[in-house]
């Protein structure tokens, strides 16, 4: 797992988590793609800061305005135990990404990776409660207005509820920029995150090529 400073968010306080495309198909998908490119050099860290994470699980809609803003106001009261909880969501992110990322490639994950992802499951659906709703019954996280880390219950949810499903087959990752990603195409071809971004470059960089060929002409 990279280690990572934590960010000072008095620094930059306009957060760019809201520049990022979430194109994983899964909320525990666009987590592990908080970093961009996954793969290659100058790759950008979105969550430098437990006030970052916050900012991107209101983005994604895990947090209202509301419980984000109480959130922000408890881990001014316990930066340290914000700090703790900071590290553990990128060890969370990082454990997905290495479990998806091998599954993409049709490999079996570290038993220590699924472990640790069975683990934070356990632990966010102690939190959880069975409640009845207009479709049957469903899930409801216990309001705890002061858990700093109740963000995270979502996503471990996610991942080992993808994890579990046939859909499972369907995880790709982009081969430009690493990010994992699921393909619901009908006839299974998605490849890139979008063919606007890492798509349009491959396409370049294969006329490109072409052109090059055509410039230096035949071999003698």
């Amino acid at each position: 797992m990279p280690h990572i400073q934590e960010r000072d968010p008095r620094v930059d306080p306009h957060s760019s988590v809201e520049k990022l495309r979430l194109l994983g198909g899964r909320l525990c998908l666009d987590f592990a793609n908080t970093v961009d490119p996954r793969i290659g050099p100058q790759p950008e860290e979105f969550l430098g800061s437990y006030h970052e994470l916050v900012t991107w699980s209101r983005y994604v809609q895990v947090l209202t305005e509301e419980g984000a803003q109480d959130l922000l106001r408890e881990a001014t009261r316990s930066p340290r135990a914000a700090t703790v909880t900071f590290h553990r969501a990128i060890a969370l992110r990082e454990v997905i990404y290495r479990v998806f990322s091998a599954i993409a490639k049709r490999s079996l994950p570290q038993t220590a990776d699924l472990e640790e992802l069975g683990d934070a499951f356990v632990e966010a659906m102690g939190h959880a409660r069975l409640r009845p709703s207009a479709q049957g019954f469903q899930w409801e996280w216990v309001k705890q207005e002061q858990r700093l880390d109740r963000m995270l219950w979502p996503i471990a949810r996610s991942a080992v509820e993808l994890l579990t499903s046939e859909e499972v087959q369907r995880v790709r990752v982009c081969p430009g920029c690493g990010w994992v990603l699921l393909d619901m195409s009908k006839n299974g071809s998605r490849q890139w995150c979008s063919m606007e971004g890492c798509g349009s470059r491959a396409k370049m960089r294969r006329q490109y090529a072409r052109k090059r060929r055509k410039e230096k002409g035949p071999r003698s």
